[in-house]
Protein backbone atom coordinates (compact mmCIF):
# COMPACT_ATOMS: atom_id res chain seq x y z
CA UNK A 1 0.00 0.00 0.00
CA UNK A 2 2.61 2.60 0.80
CA UNK A 3 4.24 1.70 -2.68
CA UNK A 4 0.91 2.29 -4.25
CA UNK A 5 1.01 5.85 -2.23
CA UNK A 6 4.38 6.61 -3.34
CA UNK A 7 4.81 6.01 -6.77
CA UNK A 8 4.56 8.43 -9.69
CA UNK A 9 1.90 5.93 -11.65
CA UNK A 10 -0.23 4.45 -8.77
CA UNK A 11 -3.38 6.01 -7.27
CA UNK A 12 -4.35 5.24 -3.88
CA UNK A 13 -6.50 2.16 -4.89
CA UNK A 14 -5.32 0.97 -8.43
CA UNK A 15 -3.00 1.76 -11.18
CA UNK A 16 -3.51 4.25 -13.29
CA UNK A 17 -5.59 3.26 -15.91
CA UNK A 18 -3.75 3.56 -19.17
CA UNK A 19 -5.90 1.11 -21.97
CA UNK A 20 -9.48 0.97 -23.40
CA UNK A 21 -10.16 -2.24 -21.41
CA UNK A 22 -9.20 -0.85 -18.06
CA UNK A 23 -12.40 1.32 -17.07
CA UNK A 24 -14.54 -1.82 -18.02
CA UNK A 25 -11.94 -4.21 -16.13
CA UNK A 26 -12.02 -1.95 -12.90
CA UNK A 27 -15.64 -1.45 -12.68
CA UNK A 28 -16.10 -4.96 -12.35
CA UNK A 29 -13.46 -6.06 -9.81
CA UNK A 30 -14.94 -2.90 -7.53
CA UNK A 31 -18.04 -4.25 -8.38
CA UNK A 32 -17.41 -7.37 -7.20
CA UNK A 33 -14.99 -6.18 -4.00
CA UNK A 34 -17.97 -4.39 -2.98
CA UNK A 35 -20.37 -6.92 -2.80
CA UNK A 36 -17.63 -8.94 -0.69
CA UNK A 37 -17.12 -5.90 1.24
CA UNK A 38 -21.25 -5.81 1.37
CA UNK A 39 -22.03 -9.46 2.86
CA UNK A 40 -18.77 -9.97 4.66
CA UNK A 41 -19.84 -6.69 6.91
CA UNK A 42 -23.03 -8.51 7.56
CA UNK A 43 -22.12 -11.44 8.55
CA UNK A 44 -19.29 -10.30 10.50
CA UNK A 45 -22.05 -8.18 12.15
CA UNK A 46 -24.23 -10.72 12.43
CA UNK A 47 -21.66 -13.13 14.09
CA UNK A 48 -21.38 -10.62 17.11
CA UNK A 49 -25.24 -10.05 17.73
CA UNK A 50 -25.31 -13.75 18.33
CA UNK A 51 -22.18 -14.34 20.25
CA UNK A 52 -23.68 -11.32 22.69
CA UNK A 53 -27.36 -11.87 22.31
CA UNK A 54 -27.00 -16.14 23.06
CA UNK A 55 -24.14 -16.01 25.34
CA UNK A 56 -23.90 -18.39 28.03
CA UNK A 57 -25.05 -16.76 31.29
CA UNK A 58 -24.50 -19.24 33.96
CA UNK A 59 -27.94 -20.00 35.09
CA UNK A 60 -30.37 -22.31 34.04
CA UNK A 61 -32.85 -21.18 31.36
CA UNK A 62 -35.37 -22.88 29.34
CA UNK A 63 -33.93 -23.62 25.47
CA UNK A 64 -36.29 -21.07 23.13
CA UNK A 65 -38.36 -22.88 20.61
CA UNK A 66 -36.39 -24.38 17.70
CA UNK A 67 -36.32 -22.18 14.41
CA UNK A 68 -38.73 -23.65 11.92
CA UNK A 69 -38.86 -24.48 8.19
CA UNK A 70 -38.48 -21.05 6.59
CA UNK A 71 -39.40 -21.03 2.66
CA UNK A 72 -39.07 -16.84 2.27
CA UNK A 73 -36.08 -17.11 3.93
CA UNK A 74 -34.08 -20.00 1.83
CA UNK A 75 -35.37 -18.51 -1.48
CA UNK A 76 -34.00 -14.73 -0.94
CA UNK A 77 -30.48 -16.31 0.10
CA UNK A 78 -30.57 -18.73 -3.11
CA UNK A 79 -32.27 -15.90 -5.61
CA UNK A 80 -29.83 -13.16 -4.74
CA UNK A 81 -26.87 -14.40 -5.10
CA UNK A 82 -27.69 -16.25 -8.28
CA UNK A 83 -28.42 -13.10 -9.75
CA UNK A 84 -25.39 -11.30 -8.58
CA UNK A 85 -23.79 -14.14 -9.79
CA UNK A 86 -25.26 -14.01 -13.17
CA UNK A 87 -24.65 -10.19 -13.75
CA UNK A 88 -21.03 -10.86 -13.43
CA UNK A 89 -20.86 -13.56 -15.56
CA UNK A 90 -22.62 -11.19 -18.24
CA UNK A 91 -20.02 -8.24 -17.80
CA UNK A 92 -16.72 -10.96 -16.95
CA UNK A 93 -17.76 -12.88 -20.08
CA UNK A 94 -18.56 -9.29 -22.18
CA UNK A 95 -15.25 -8.20 -21.52
CA UNK A 96 -13.26 -11.77 -21.48
CA UNK A 97 -14.51 -11.30 -25.19
CA UNK A 98 -13.70 -8.04 -26.16
CA UNK A 99 -10.41 -8.57 -24.67
CA UNK A 100 -9.79 -11.95 -26.89
CA UNK A 101 -10.85 -9.92 -30.48
CA UNK A 102 -8.24 -8.81 -32.02
CA UNK A 103 -8.73 -5.86 -33.84
CA UNK A 104 -7.71 -5.78 -37.52
CA UNK A 105 -5.67 -2.75 -38.17
CA UNK A 106 -3.71 -3.52 -35.11
CA UNK A 107 0.25 -3.27 -35.25
CA UNK A 108 2.24 -6.31 -34.69
CA UNK A 109 5.22 -7.00 -32.19
CA UNK A 110 6.76 -10.12 -30.73
CA UNK A 111 7.32 -10.23 -27.02
CA UNK A 112 9.96 -13.15 -26.22
CA UNK A 113 10.62 -13.69 -22.72
CA UNK A 114 13.88 -15.36 -21.69
CA UNK A 115 14.82 -15.38 -18.34
CA UNK A 116 15.53 -12.97 -17.00
CA UNK A 117 14.48 -10.21 -19.82
CA UNK A 118 11.88 -9.08 -22.31
CA UNK A 119 12.82 -8.22 -25.72
CA UNK A 120 10.24 -6.78 -28.47
CA UNK A 121 10.56 -7.27 -32.09
CA UNK A 122 9.33 -4.74 -34.27
CA UNK A 123 7.99 -4.96 -37.71
CA UNK A 124 11.06 -3.46 -39.34
CA UNK A 125 13.38 -5.91 -38.03
CA UNK A 126 14.80 -4.17 -34.88
CA UNK A 127 15.05 -5.42 -31.33
CA UNK A 128 14.55 -3.80 -28.27
CA UNK A 129 13.91 -4.03 -24.44
CA UNK A 130 11.97 -1.48 -24.13
CA UNK A 131 8.60 -1.78 -25.45
CA UNK A 132 7.02 1.48 -27.51
CA UNK A 133 3.48 1.80 -28.88
CA UNK A 134 1.27 4.65 -30.06
CA UNK A 135 -1.48 6.72 -27.96
CA UNK A 136 -4.87 5.56 -29.42
CA UNK A 137 -3.34 3.19 -31.74
CA UNK A 138 -4.13 -0.60 -31.52
CA UNK A 139 -0.92 -3.11 -30.79
CA UNK A 140 -1.34 -6.88 -30.93
CA UNK A 141 1.27 -8.97 -29.37
CA UNK A 142 2.82 -12.46 -30.15
CA UNK A 143 3.81 -13.86 -27.10
CA UNK A 144 7.04 -16.61 -27.35
CA UNK A 145 8.95 -17.83 -24.26
CA UNK A 146 12.84 -19.54 -25.50
CA UNK A 147 12.92 -20.98 -22.02
CA UNK A 148 10.77 -21.49 -19.27
CA UNK A 149 6.99 -19.99 -18.79
CA UNK A 150 6.71 -16.42 -18.25
CA UNK A 151 3.78 -13.70 -18.17
CA UNK A 152 3.73 -10.43 -19.42
CA UNK A 153 1.89 -8.08 -17.55
CA UNK A 154 1.56 -4.40 -17.94
CA UNK A 155 -0.66 -2.81 -14.49
CA UNK A 156 -1.64 0.41 -16.06
CA UNK A 157 -3.31 -1.61 -19.36
CA UNK A 158 -4.57 -4.58 -17.14
CA UNK A 159 -3.87 -7.09 -19.15
CA UNK A 160 -1.42 -10.31 -18.49
CA UNK A 161 -1.27 -13.43 -20.42
CA UNK A 162 1.27 -16.39 -20.43
CA UNK A 163 4.43 -16.69 -22.54
CA UNK A 164 4.54 -20.52 -23.07
CA UNK A 165 7.78 -22.36 -24.82
CA UNK A 166 7.01 -23.71 -28.20
CA UNK A 167 3.85 -21.92 -28.83
CA UNK A 168 2.76 -18.19 -29.47
CA UNK A 169 0.14 -16.82 -27.37
CA UNK A 170 -1.85 -13.17 -28.41
CA UNK A 171 -3.38 -10.78 -26.65
CA UNK A 172 -3.87 -6.80 -27.73
CA UNK A 173 -3.73 -3.69 -26.37
CA UNK A 174 -5.32 -0.29 -26.98
CA UNK A 175 -3.26 2.37 -25.09
CA UNK A 176 -4.97 5.95 -24.23
CA UNK A 177 -2.79 7.99 -22.40
CA UNK A 178 1.14 8.69 -22.94
CA UNK A 179 3.42 7.98 -20.77
CA UNK A 180 6.31 5.38 -19.56
CA UNK A 181 4.64 2.27 -17.41
CA UNK A 182 6.39 -0.64 -16.26
CA UNK A 183 6.48 -4.13 -17.47
CA UNK A 184 6.74 -6.97 -15.58
CA UNK A 185 6.99 -10.95 -15.37
CA UNK A 186 3.96 -12.73 -13.38
CA UNK A 187 4.89 -15.82 -13.83
CA UNK A 188 7.93 -17.05 -11.05
CA UNK A 189 10.56 -18.26 -13.65
CA UNK A 190 13.51 -18.70 -11.60
CA UNK A 191 16.53 -16.70 -9.41
CA UNK A 192 16.47 -13.72 -10.71
CA UNK A 193 12.45 -13.67 -12.00
CA UNK A 194 12.16 -10.50 -9.41
CA UNK A 195 14.31 -8.43 -12.00
CA UNK A 196 12.82 -8.92 -15.22
CA UNK A 197 11.28 -5.65 -16.09
CA UNK A 198 11.07 -3.47 -18.88
CA UNK A 199 9.70 -0.19 -19.64
CA UNK A 200 6.65 0.59 -21.78
CA UNK A 201 6.77 3.86 -23.43
CA UNK A 202 3.21 5.24 -24.82
CA UNK A 203 4.15 7.98 -28.14
CA UNK A 204 1.75 10.98 -28.33
CA UNK A 205 1.69 10.34 -31.81
CA UNK A 206 2.58 8.24 -35.04
CA UNK A 207 4.92 10.52 -36.07
CA UNK A 208 6.78 10.38 -32.55
CA UNK A 209 7.02 6.69 -32.84
CA UNK A 210 8.77 6.37 -36.24
CA UNK A 211 10.66 9.03 -35.37
CA UNK A 212 11.87 7.01 -32.41
CA UNK A 213 12.12 3.48 -34.52
CA UNK A 214 14.25 4.97 -37.57
CA UNK A 215 16.79 6.72 -34.61
CA UNK A 216 16.99 3.45 -32.59
CA UNK A 217 17.17 1.08 -35.67
CA UNK A 218 20.10 3.05 -37.10
CA UNK A 219 22.08 3.53 -33.58
CA UNK A 220 25.60 3.69 -35.50
CA UNK A 221 25.40 6.95 -36.80
CA UNK A 222 24.74 8.50 -33.51
CA UNK A 223 25.91 6.42 -30.81
CA UNK A 224 29.51 5.08 -30.33
CA UNK A 225 29.64 1.70 -29.90
CA UNK A 226 31.21 1.60 -26.22
CA UNK A 227 28.28 3.76 -25.38
CA UNK A 228 25.90 1.13 -27.06
CA UNK A 229 27.46 -1.40 -25.60
CA UNK A 230 26.89 -0.36 -22.28
CA UNK A 231 23.05 0.55 -23.04
CA UNK A 232 23.05 -3.17 -24.20
CA UNK A 233 24.57 -4.49 -21.18
CA UNK A 234 22.26 -3.01 -18.68
CA UNK A 235 19.24 -3.96 -20.81
CA UNK A 236 19.87 -7.32 -21.45
CA UNK A 237 23.10 -8.75 -19.57
CA UNK A 238 22.76 -6.49 -15.79
CA UNK A 239 20.80 -9.35 -14.29
CA UNK A 240 23.30 -11.63 -14.40
CA UNK A 241 26.84 -10.23 -14.96
CA UNK A 242 28.31 -7.86 -12.91
CA UNK A 243 30.94 -4.83 -13.76
CA UNK A 244 32.55 -4.09 -10.45
CA UNK A 245 33.88 -8.09 -9.80
CA UNK A 246 31.04 -8.96 -7.67
CA UNK A 247 29.86 -12.15 -8.42
CA UNK A 248 26.14 -12.45 -9.12
CA UNK A 249 24.38 -15.75 -11.53
CA UNK A 250 27.57 -15.51 -14.39
CA UNK A 251 31.18 -14.24 -13.74
CA UNK A 252 31.38 -10.48 -13.91
CA UNK A 253 32.76 -8.56 -16.99
CA UNK A 254 35.19 -6.63 -15.03
CA UNK A 255 38.41 -7.66 -16.45
CA UNK A 256 37.62 -10.78 -18.22
CA UNK A 257 38.20 -9.56 -22.03
CA UNK A 258 41.70 -10.80 -23.02
CA UNK A 259 42.17 -12.71 -19.67
CA UNK A 260 42.43 -16.63 -19.30
CA UNK A 261 39.08 -17.70 -18.12
CA UNK A 262 39.34 -21.09 -16.34
CA UNK A 263 36.81 -23.48 -17.53
CA UNK A 264 34.77 -26.28 -15.79
CA UNK A 265 37.12 -29.75 -16.44
CA UNK A 266 40.25 -27.84 -15.74
CA UNK A 267 40.70 -26.09 -19.41
CA UNK A 268 40.89 -22.46 -19.48
CA UNK A 269 40.40 -19.80 -23.04
CA UNK A 270 41.33 -16.69 -24.10
CA UNK A 271 38.90 -13.91 -23.98
CA UNK A 272 38.33 -12.73 -27.11
CA UNK A 273 35.68 -11.61 -30.06
CA UNK A 274 35.33 -15.32 -30.77
CA UNK A 275 35.06 -16.18 -26.95
CA UNK A 276 32.32 -13.34 -26.75
CA UNK A 277 30.16 -14.41 -29.58
CA UNK A 278 30.63 -18.10 -28.51
CA UNK A 279 29.20 -17.36 -25.25
CA UNK A 280 26.30 -14.84 -26.28
CA UNK A 281 24.79 -17.88 -29.00
CA UNK A 282 26.35 -20.90 -27.48
CA UNK A 283 26.85 -20.67 -23.18
CA UNK A 284 26.67 -24.15 -23.00
CA UNK A 285 30.23 -24.96 -24.94
CA UNK A 286 32.19 -23.33 -22.24
CA UNK A 287 31.44 -23.15 -18.69
CA UNK A 288 33.25 -20.90 -16.81
CA UNK A 289 34.56 -23.10 -13.92
CA UNK A 290 32.46 -22.31 -10.68
CA UNK A 291 29.42 -21.04 -11.89
CA UNK A 292 25.95 -23.12 -13.41
CA UNK A 293 25.15 -23.78 -16.61
CA UNK A 294 22.01 -21.45 -16.64
CA UNK A 295 22.44 -18.66 -19.62
CA UNK A 296 19.94 -19.31 -22.18
CA UNK A 297 21.26 -18.97 -26.16
CA UNK A 298 20.97 -15.57 -27.23
CA UNK A 299 21.50 -16.65 -30.62
CA UNK A 300 19.39 -14.33 -33.36
CA UNK A 301 18.66 -11.94 -30.42
CA UNK A 302 21.71 -9.49 -31.10
CA UNK A 303 22.09 -8.53 -34.95
CA UNK A 304 26.21 -8.51 -35.10
CA UNK A 305 26.35 -5.05 -34.65
CA UNK A 306 25.23 -5.01 -31.35
CA UNK A 307 27.41 -7.89 -30.44
CA UNK A 308 29.97 -6.20 -31.81
CA UNK A 309 29.34 -3.42 -29.34
CA UNK A 310 28.90 -5.39 -26.53
CA UNK A 311 32.45 -7.11 -26.92
CA UNK A 312 33.93 -3.22 -26.86
CA UNK A 313 32.23 -2.20 -23.74
CA UNK A 314 33.44 -5.04 -22.36
CA UNK A 315 37.37 -4.51 -23.83
CA UNK A 316 36.82 -0.57 -21.95
CA UNK A 317 36.10 -2.02 -18.70
CA UNK A 318 39.10 -4.88 -18.87
CA UNK A 319 42.14 -3.71 -17.20
CA UNK A 320 44.14 -6.17 -19.72
CA UNK A 321 43.15 -4.12 -22.87
CA UNK A 322 44.97 -0.38 -22.99
CA UNK A 323 42.87 2.40 -23.60
CA UNK A 324 44.56 2.69 -27.02
CA UNK A 325 43.45 -0.35 -28.03
CA UNK A 326 39.28 0.35 -27.12
CA UNK A 327 39.30 4.16 -27.51
CA UNK A 328 37.95 3.94 -31.13
CA UNK A 329 34.86 2.79 -29.65
CA UNK A 330 33.75 5.97 -28.11
CA UNK A 331 33.68 7.69 -31.56
CA UNK A 332 30.62 7.56 -33.66
CA UNK A 333 30.98 4.62 -36.71
CA UNK A 334 32.94 1.17 -37.24
CA UNK A 335 35.57 1.10 -35.07
CA UNK A 336 37.06 -1.16 -37.62
CA UNK A 337 37.06 1.74 -39.73
CA UNK A 338 37.25 5.42 -40.15
CA UNK A 339 35.45 7.17 -37.31
CA UNK A 340 34.43 10.64 -36.53
CA UNK A 341 34.24 12.31 -33.28
CA UNK A 342 31.30 11.86 -31.41
CA UNK A 343 29.29 15.14 -31.22
CA UNK A 344 26.94 14.07 -28.60
CA UNK A 345 29.59 12.74 -26.63
CA UNK A 346 32.68 14.13 -26.40
CA UNK A 347 35.74 12.20 -25.05
CA UNK A 348 37.96 13.70 -22.14
CA UNK A 349 39.94 12.38 -19.68
CA UNK A 350 43.31 13.36 -18.44
CA UNK A 351 44.76 9.64 -18.06
CA UNK A 352 47.65 8.53 -20.32
CA UNK A 353 47.06 6.96 -23.84
CA UNK A 354 47.80 3.86 -22.59
CA UNK A 355 46.18 3.79 -19.06
CA UNK A 356 42.86 1.28 -18.59
CA UNK A 357 39.71 3.35 -17.75
CA UNK A 358 36.95 1.32 -16.26
CA UNK A 359 34.46 3.18 -16.68
CA UNK A 360 33.39 4.81 -20.27
CA UNK A 361 30.91 7.93 -20.55
CA UNK A 362 27.39 8.05 -19.53
CA UNK A 363 25.13 6.90 -21.88
CA UNK A 364 22.41 9.71 -23.73
CA UNK A 365 18.90 8.97 -23.13
CA UNK A 366 18.12 7.55 -26.73
CA UNK A 367 14.18 7.22 -25.40
CA UNK A 368 11.48 8.38 -22.53
CA UNK A 369 12.58 5.12 -20.35
CA UNK A 370 13.59 4.59 -17.31
CA UNK A 371 16.50 7.06 -16.67
CA UNK A 372 17.67 4.24 -14.24
CA UNK A 373 18.74 1.88 -17.15
CA UNK A 374 20.70 4.41 -19.52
Amino acid sequence: MLHALLAENYSFWLPEQASKVAPSMDALFNFILGINIFFSSLIMAGLIYFVIRYRHRGENRAHDPTAGHSTALELTWTIIPTLLTLVIFYYGFRGYLHASVMPPNAYEITADGKTWSWQFLYPNGHSDPELHLVNNKPCVFALQSDDVIHDLFIPAFRMKKDVVPGRFNRMWVEPTKAGTYDVYCAMYCGTNHSTMRAQCIVHNTQAEFDAWLARVSDWEKITPFVTEGKLLYSQNCAQCHSVDGSKIVGPTWKDMYASIVPLEGGKTVLADDAYVLESIEYPAAKIVSGFPNVMPSFKGHFPPNEIKAITWYMKSISGHVPRSAWERGLTVGDPSGAAKPAATQPVKSSLPATSPVTQPPAIPARSGGNPATQ
